[in-house]
């Protein structure tokens, strides 16, 4: 169990020191739990950090059940077996994304202020998040990554469920998991202090990492 989830990013910075100090490297983390990671493996590695906006998309009455995700850029991943099997129909799924797509540009222009987007055109990407359950955000995330043309994309938690662990390995170039506890249940049991993190903190995180390293 990891302390906070800066314990988790400073562990998880362990596992990916063979990127400290490289050009072209760039950590993106995934708002709001994966800042504090993010900012962590930033600092260690002396890189660059961006925030990089992805909403779930919670099923029909059961919000924590995501059924996919929207990340920016436009790009959407859906669970289809899922979708199937709740009956949802294609006029929900709009509605639920276009409530979720309002969110995300607000949090796009809330984090970043006036600094514009990365450009990740043959940048190694480290996506990082506080872990993986479902994977739904992160795979969202790949994707939309994967459009901008980086040379690498790296997936990186200091928690998450073996086999949405493995399976991030068919579509990342390399995937880190500092930890992969039996059985998982949740990400929040693997952290002492699990506080919502807020929106100030974000923006705190994110103006410190671009005062270190602007690059």
């Amino acid at each position: 169990m990891f302390r906070d989830r800066s314990e988790g990013g400073r562990a998880l910075a362990g596992l990916l020191a063979r990127y400290a100090g490289r050009a072209g490297v760039i950590v993106l983390a995934l708002p709001r739990g994966g800042v504090p990671v993010g900012y962590e493996v930033a600092r260690a590695l002396g890189v660059p950090l961006d925030v990089f906006v992805v909403r779930k998309l919670g099923a029909p009455g059961q919000p924590e059940l995501a059924i996919g995700a929207i990340a920016s850029g436009g790009v959407r991943v859906l669970d289809a077996e899922l979708v199937r099997a709740l009956a949802i129909t294609p006029e929900t799924i709009e509605a639920i994304a276009g409530r979720e797509e309002e969110e995300l540009q607000r949090r796009e222009r809330l984090y970043r202020g006036e600094r514009k987007p990365r450009e990740l055109g043959g940048e190694t990407v480290i996506l990082v998040d506080d872990g993986l359950a479902t994977g739904a955000s992160m795979r969202s995330a790949v994707a939309a990554v994967r459009q901008q043309g980086p040379a690498k994309v790296v997936v990186a938690v200091p928690v998450a469920a073996a086999q949405v662990c493995t399976a991030f390995q068919q579509i990342a170039d390399e995937v880190v998991c500092a930890a992969t506890p039996t059985p998982f249940y949740a990400v929040g049991q693997w952290y002492a202090v699990f506080d919502q993190t807020d929106d100030d903190e974000v923006r705190r995180l994110l103006a410190g990492a671009a005062a270190l390293f602007p690059g």
